[in-house]
């Protein structure tokens, strides 16, 4: 997970404890350039900063969880979302991955280990990427 601690994450909640709840956890995973905001709006405000991973609540008031989703992957499409619900509603889910969000967690006692399985596999995903195109340069060079 070393590769990924480096990236800026957006934690995007309308509950401002779970903002500091989610912020914190991935405080004492070695983040350091961590942002919340409490709704979708005021991410896609600061959409300039150019996060790299986003936690992103589901339901909101005013724009939901799921229209902020299909405006970051419009603006970025290689952006990480990590959608949370308290709905474990298996459409909601199959439609978040549908429009592109990385995983899909249900809030509950374990959410932040599955946020952390959640970044764990972003990290493999992008070190095997970052392999994949040193091996093709190699390739076309060689």
């Amino acid at each position: 997970m070393q590769n990924i601690i480096q990236s800026k994450v957006f934690v995007v909640d309308d509950d401002s404890f779970t903002c500091l709840l989610f912020k914190k956890h991935l405080s004492n995973l070695g983040f350091e350039n961590v942002s919340y905001f409490l709704s979708g709006v005021e991410c896609l405000n600061n959409f300039s900063e150019n996060p790299d991973i986003i936690l992103l609540d589901y339901q909101m008031d005013h724009l939901s969880g799921f229209e902020t989703l299909k405006k970051i992957k419009r603006f970025n499409p290689n952006a990480f979302v990590i959608m949370i619900s308290s709905q474990p509603d298996i459409t909601t889910a199959v439609e978040s991955l549908k429009y592109g969000a990385f995983d899909y967690i249900v809030k509950g006692e374990n959410e932040t280990e599955l946020i952390t399985k959640s970044l764990q596999r972003i990290a493999i995903l992008k070190e095997k990427m970052v392999t994949k195109k040193t091996s093709f340069l190699k390739k076309i060079f060689s």
